[in-house]
């Protein structure tokens, strides 16, 4: 005589499992809406990274003897700029070096400082470095520099900047400056185009 073949019966699914599926869900929503809400601010604010730049540069006095001791005076103005309509832009860590072809001459260093929405800052740098010994291939790369009546020197740093946009929260960035200078011994003040936007 035949069995009875009994239907299948479906397992009921766990409470556990349904609150564990409704709180994924609930965090794909609210990851979406965030992002759609940073999206959002993001267009409408616009934010722009803060920058730094040299605005002018001169070679104020350099004296260079036969003991290959170099002695310069320099002015350098740096200028930092937040364009930003709607966040203050905060600079810390600020610490450039100027260097010849290497040879560390002096340090630049700014305390932390503000800058307003939409503004700028400059700071004078008089730099005068106390006298430096030059190895004899140095030495021979500024004979030839004095002939060309022109000194290049090498201005390298970092700044770290912050700023608040909106929803945005608080963005950081590094901003690094490498820049050429190559100043006349005529004293003529230069405007080079360096600044950290060009990195």
């Amino acid at each position: 005589m035949p069995k009875l073949i009994h239907g299948y019966r479906r397992r009921k699914t766990s409470p556990i499992i349904w609150c564990a599926a409704i709180i994924c869900t609930i965090l794909t929503v609210a990851v979406i809406i965030a992002g759609l809400v940073v999206f959002i601010g993001y267009l409408v604010i616009r934010p722009r990274v803060p920058q730094i730049s040299v605005s002018t540069a001169q070679l104020n006095t350099i004296y260079f003897d036969q003991t290959s001791l170099l002695t310069v005076q320099v002015t350098i103005v740096v200028k930092a700029e937040n364009g930003n309509a709607k966040a203050h832009a905060s600079f810390f860590g600020t610490k450039f070096a100027l260097s010849f072809h290497g040879v560390k001459m002096a340090y630049l260093v700014a305390e932390p400082f503000d800058i307003r929405k939409n503004s700028s800052k400059e700071f004078n740098y008089v730099v005068q470095s106390s006298p430096i010994p030059l190895e004899p291939e140095y030495a021979e790369i500024m004979n030839w520099s004095l002939r060309q009546n022109v000194i290049t020197f090498e201005l390298k740093g970092n700044a770290r900047t912050r700023w608040r946009v909106g929803l945005l929260g608080s963005i950081k960035f590094w901003l690094n400056l490498n820049c050429q200078l190559h100043l006349p011994l005529n004293r003529t003040a230069i405007h080079p185009h360096c600044s950290s936007r060009s990195k």
